[in-house]
């Protein structure tokens, strides 16, 4: 926790404002030392380093960073302190703060989406065992009742709200969501006619033909279909754990990109 002083000093560096790679959160790893289960990680829509504070947070990010409607992502988020206070008051709940020092609160995630309907939401990330927590649940009520004052629409994630399918699917993809590293239409070319060729092998099953056949280095031909996947130019449900993927349920992604990789690769 953040003195007066402290907090004083990060409003002025201009923590918690900007927008995308010039975003700045309020907290960030650095200031929870070597305390709990923190994460920096790079964010492939914002292109920067976000600062998670918990494995639950970074789950969450990873979710977050591959859903292609999202277009923001700003973690730890402050909440006015003047307005806190007043809820704090009104509500009859202590407000946060240490020896003395009223603090900030901040949400785990306020997001900015492409839905015109729903362009920006909040989340706040708790394990189920922590709502077990009176003062934690107070905590929560005051976050609660100033999103609802702004009406933003804010929601609280659990571990249960996860599915570990998903996640495990999206951690195997994640390293690979940069700039391409293969030549992306020869390799399209390629993967869609053994697709077509063998749709009833899985995706491990096709890996493994095509590096013995080339004989190429275990695993040579999975690395290539994750950038693939990860830079969505095949697409699949993500639902379904990849290792037991069969090539029949990958598909074709956005023809649009299609098409514009094809027009480069003839340049």
């Amino acid at each position: 926790m953040a003195t007066e002083k402290q907090q004083d000093n990060w409003i002025k560096e201009g923590h918690g404002q900007g927008y995308l790679k010039n975003y700045k959160p309020w907290v960030t790893v650095r200031d929870f030392g070597s305390k709990g289960r923190s994460h920096r990680v790079y964010g492939h829509t914002t292109k920067r380093t976000h600062h998670l504070l918990s494995d639950l947070e970074l789950a969450t990010f990873l979710l977050l960073d591959w859903n292609p409607s999202v277009i923001d992502i700003r973690e730890q988020f402050p909440l006015p302190l003047q307005t806190t206070t007043q809820i704090a008051e009104q509500a009859q709940i202590t407000h946060p703060r240490v020896r003395n020092a009223l603090q900030i609160m901040s949400s785990d995630f306020y997001i900015d989406h492409k839905d015109s309907k729903q362009p920006n939401f909040v989340l706040q990330t708790k394990y189920v065992a922590d709502l077990e927590d009176m003062r934690t649940i107070e905590k929560l009520e005051l976050e609660r009742r100033y999103w609802e004052s702004t009406k933003i629409p804010w929601y609280i994630l659990t571990e249960k709200d996860i599915p570990a399918t998903v996640l495990h699917n999206i951690k195997w993809l994640y390293p690979a969501m940069r700039e391409s590293t293969i030549p992306v239409y020869e390799k399209l070319n390629e993967y869609i006619q053994k697709f077509t060729q063998y749709p009833h092998l899985t995706l491990i099953e096709l890996s493994k033909k095509v590096d013995q056949a080339y004989d190429l280095e275990l695993g040579s031909s999975l690395s290539e279909i994750r950038e693939l996947l990860a830079q969505r130019y095949f697409i699949f449900d993500i639902t379904k754990d990849y290792k037991k993927l069969k090539l029949s349920e990958i598909t074709l992604g956005d023809i649009e990109v299609w098409e514009e990789i094809r027009h480069v690769s003839n340049q």
